[in-house]
């Protein structure tokens, strides 16, 4: 294969100043990894300190958030940095977001509100980051658009 067939990782990416939609996408990533990290770190602590049912599973799931967090917040760093590649794990992350705030919508408690903001910031997340002019700062082609 050519070089013009198959450009470099960034090679695609256009130049200028980033667009403020791809910022705020990436400034969404880093709060949902953020959010994810705080949340963990919250239950390992509890974990430890408290009285749990059950020790091993809430300090398992502690780690487990610290280490989800990571996704989001490696897409941020990547679509702050203009990273093609980092669209997808964004994607995803606010895809994994949807059924967790319908989760929190459907409960009967302080949840609720933490299930709106969720759903607000995914769905926000999701529109920027499928939006043109994003697309176009990533470098990112669609389907029958060899350019």
């Amino acid at each position: 294969m050519s070089s013009e067939q198959n450009p470099a990782p960034d090679a695609a990416v256009a130049e200028g100043p980033r667009p403020r939609r791809l910022t705020y996408a990436a400034l969404l990533a880093a709060l949902e990894g953020l959010a994810l990290v705080v949340g963990g770190l919250w239950v390992f602590v509890l974990g430890l300190t408290g009285d749990p049912d059950d020790r091993q599973q809430a300090l398992t799931l502690g780690i487990t958030l610290v280490v989800l967090a990571l996704l989001p917040l490696f897409a941020a760093r990547g679509l702050l940095l203009r990273r093609g590649w980092s669209r997808g794990p964004a994607v995803i992350t606010q895809l994994m977001a949807l059924p967790i705030a319908y989760n929190l919508l459907k409960a009967d408690s302080m949840a609720i509100p933490a299930g709106i903001a969720l759903a607000v910031v995914a769905v926000a997340a999701l529109v920027l980051l499928v939006n043109g002019e994003t697309t176009r700062a990533l470098g990112i082609k669609g389907p029958g658009r060899a350019e």
